[in-house]
């Protein structure tokens, strides 16, 4: 290794070394544009998680969905809370991961009741608590909010962890 290389891991992991509990779980999902639907972590502990994202009007799903009125699918809903509600906080409860691990966590299974319809241009707040965490399979209570504080989707999430030794079947 020469001396720039060895210089720049040592950057590298004083960066890494600075950066918040919140920062490592952001930069460990194994999600990017467009597909990636957590802006900020508000709040994170071993019960629960709290975070937030903006629907920008510009996402290719709202061209049609549904045409001249868009509407934010429950299909991306469901999975903005599977991000934040599971992923984030499953990705902090499981704080020393191996390398065996392939995704942090798969969703297995969902129930989620939509009350109201989210538009583009809309931040939402998802707020979840773990049901429980045990055998490498998490279970959480799951609410999202719209940017007025009104509830728009509840339910229950659920997912495992993935290990590299799953099969693909």
């Amino acid at each position: 290794m020469d001396k720039w290389e060895y210089n720049t891991r040592r950057r590298r992991r004083a960066y890494l070394l600075k950066m918040t509990i919140k920062e490592k779980i952001l930069a460990d999902l194994p999600y990017r544009t467009p597909f990636l639907f957590v802006d900020k972590i508000d709040r994170l502990d071993e019960n629960g998680v709290v975070g937030t994202f903006y629907l920008h009007p510009e996402l290719d799903f709202y061209k049609g969905h549904f045409i001249d009125y868009p509407v934010t699918p429950g299909v991306i809903l469901t999975e903005i809370m599977a991000q934040i509600g599971l992923v984030c906080l499953g990705l902090f409860l499981i704080k020393d991961r191996s390398e065996e691990i392939r995704f942090p966590f798969v969703l297995t299974a969902s129930e989620i009741a939509f009350l109201k319809p989210v538009y583009p241009g809309d931040t939402v707040t998802v707020t979840s608590q773990k049901i429980y965490f045990r055998f490498g399979k998490l279970k959480c209570s799951v609410n999202m909010y719209n940017g007025n504080g009104i509830l728009v989707c509840e339910g229950t999430i659920a997912g495992m962890i993935a290990k590299q030794n799953d099969s693909h079947a």
